[in-house]
């Protein structure tokens, strides 16, 4: 029996693992249908390579800067159990190459590759796995502290801090120090409208996220024996409350509405194992709202070229999220229990504080040293023909 469970949850866990994986195809085409057509092969090579550097660097550092365990070992002992120390580790490698894939949205159009690829080892490699191990594994006594103060621990079940408020928040000070992209905003005041080159491709990528996310929030179970019915309808009423009220607050744009999914799934990852399904689908529907009401400010009123809108709907929604759990995860409004809002409330300042100093210390050091941004001829020319040389769409075949 003991091998039986062993074995159900290595395959718990590895289909966890595989539909996040599947969620980093959705990245990939919510920025290809998000970006203008002359950076569409950028967006998709940008997904996979990020992914492919945050394994590497996951593997190696990462991984034991969050839970001190290395896998320079015998294959045998990588084995064990399964192999299910293995495939927990690529499960939550999916959850730190969605730092990067986060950023990559914000930063879009105008970012250098290589510089990029450099951020990335180093926050997937130190400045995400810091903060993963004072939430999810004890590090520092951090979390023994908020409880002796609270009373509770801070609580994120599935990362609407540690990963998406984290990443969000790392986004901003990306974004902040590359600048607007060229001719967005004129000096004359008007602002230049850079429409999705693809709304099919768009909801695309919403609809791949949407589905994976179910892996993302139900497999943090991380055991067959732990999982709960209620994360899955929790997750699934967030999603349609944020795109009720995407749709309603966005007055119908497409964009908002496909957006508005992610924004509720964002905001109950933390709080999905303790609310009441009613109370999700207003914590999603908060989401939805704030994500169309933020992005609207930030792109027009306060000029912050934030191409996906990375940080409203990762940033902003992940820290709703965290501060939510607080509130609907209270017995008083039909949860579970066992948090406070205050731990809430702690916890979420902490991860969006480290997160902000990380994001500007690591991209403003790539800045002053190797630079961050193409020049304006080439940002002209689009980061498909100036770093790929090759178009999504080439005009010219050749002849043959």
């Amino acid at each position: 029996m003991e091998a039986l469970k062993q074995g159900a949850d290595a395959l718990f866990i590895l289909l966890g693992a595989i539909m996040v994986l599947a969620m980093h195809a959705g990245f990939a085409f919510l920025e290809l249908g998000t970006v203008r057509r002359k950076n569409q092969v950028n967006a998709l090579v940008k997904i996979l390579v990020d992914f492919s550097v945050s394994t590497v660097v996951y593997f190696a550092v990462g991984y034991a800067v969050a839970y001190g365990t290395t896998f320079f070992v015998g294959a045998e002992q990588l084995a064990a159990k399964n192999g299910y120390d293995l495939v927990k580790f690529f499960f939550l490698l999916t959850f730190a190459a969605a730092i990067p894939a986060i950023i990559s949205g914000g930063i879009a159009e105008r970012a250098k590759f290589w510089p990029q690829l450099i951020a990335t080892a180093v926050i997937v490699g130190f400045v995400y796995p810091f903060f993963e191990g004072i939430v999810w594994n004890q590090h520092f006594g951090v979390q023994a502290w908020i409880k002796g103060l609270t009373g509770a621990e801070f609580h994120d079940f599935a990362g609407s801090v540690v990963v998406h408020a984290v990443g969000g928040w790392i986004a901003l000070g990306a974004v902040l120090l590359l600048g607007a992209r060229s001719n967005r905003y004129r000096k004359d005041g008007a602002i230049s409208a850079h429409p999705p080159s693809s709304i099919p491709f768009l909801a695309l990528g919403a609809w791949i996220l949407t589905v994976g996310w179910f892996g993302f929030n139900v497999m943090s179970a991380q055991t067959l024996d732990k999982i709960s019915g209620l994360v899955a309808v929790n997750s699934l009423m967030a999603m349609v409350g944020g795109t009720l009220a995407a749709l309603a607050v966005g007055k119908n744009d497409p964009g908002f509405v496909h957006n508005g999914p992610l924004a509720g799934l964002v905001a109950v990852c933390a709080g999905s194992d303790l609310m009441h399904p009613l109370g999700a689908l207003v914590v999603g529907g908060v989401a939805g709202a704030i994500f169309v009401v933020m992005f609207t400010l930030t792109q027009n009123k306060w000029k912050i070229d934030d191409v996906l809108g990375v940080w409203p709907l990762h940033g902003l929604c992940g820290t709703w999220g965290g501060v939510a759990a607080g509130i609907f995860g209270s017995q008083t409004l039909g949860g579970l229990g066992g948090v406070s809002l205050g731990a809430q409330v702690i916890g979420t300042l902490m991860g969006v504080a480290w997160a902000t100093a990380g994001g500007f210390v690591v991209y403003g050091v790539l800045k002053a040293t190797i630079g961050l941004r193409l020049s304006q001829e080439e940002e002209f020319d689009g980061a498909d023909l100036s770093i790929h040389k090759i178009s999504a769409t080439p005009e010219r075949e050749a002849n043959w």
